[in-house]
């Protein structure tokens, strides 16, 4: 079980901090208003050396082309110092979305200032904003690691709630996969 206790997380409701030229995998710099037109943001943390993140690329590639039309924008951050985690420095983030065929930015907070700031303790960790950038979901993609068991997508029934309007029946669980490494 991951530990909480020293990560202060967003509440739900709470406004999603600002951050801004975070350098992308694919050779460009974004921030928090690089995604302005998309009415659901979901930021989701991940790392390249966690296999737990591994068996979801497909899903949150699936995801963005599933919901992307609708306005939705998933945008995959590695928050892991590199310093202790050789495997999260910038040129395998280039590597891991080039081999993943990512279809959405991958950046990488090289202070670890932008997951400290949301309070993500895990990857994957993902925390979905509504328009207003208000958090509305904050938690684990599905239930299993193994797809022919999953019984809860919650990352997704999160981002279709806010596509059509409503408020997330579920606003929150426990995420599950590798501790973030500071």
């Amino acid at each position: 079980m991951i530990s909480t206790t020293s990560v202060a997380s967003l509440e739900i409701g709470e406004k999603a901090p600002e951050f801004e030229d975070l350098r992308a995998a694919d050779g460009g710099s974004y921030g928090l208003s690089s995604f302005d037109d998309n009415p659901v943001l979901a930021l989701v943390f991940i790392g390249n050396g966690c296999p737990t993140v591994r068996v979801y690329e497909e899903r949150l590639k699936t995801l963005q082309s599933t919901y992307g039309e609708r306005g939705l924008q998933v945008v995959a951050i590695n928050s892991n110092n590199p310093h202790l985690s050789p495997p999260d420095v910038y040129s395998e983030l280039v590597k891991r979305a080039e081999v993943g065929g990512y279809n959405f930015p991958y950046l990488k907070d090289e202070d670890g200032s932008v997951g400290r700031s949301v309070g993500a303790i895990a990857t994957p960790h993902a925390f979905v904003f509504d328009a207003e950038r208000r958090v509305r979901y904050r938690g684990r993609i599905d239930d299993s690691r193994d797809p022919a068991n999953i019984t809860s997508t919650d990352l997704e029934n999160a981002i279709s709630d806010l596509l059509d309007g409503k408020s997330v029946q579920v606003p929150e669980t426990q995420p599950f996969g590798c501790a973030i490494v500071t």
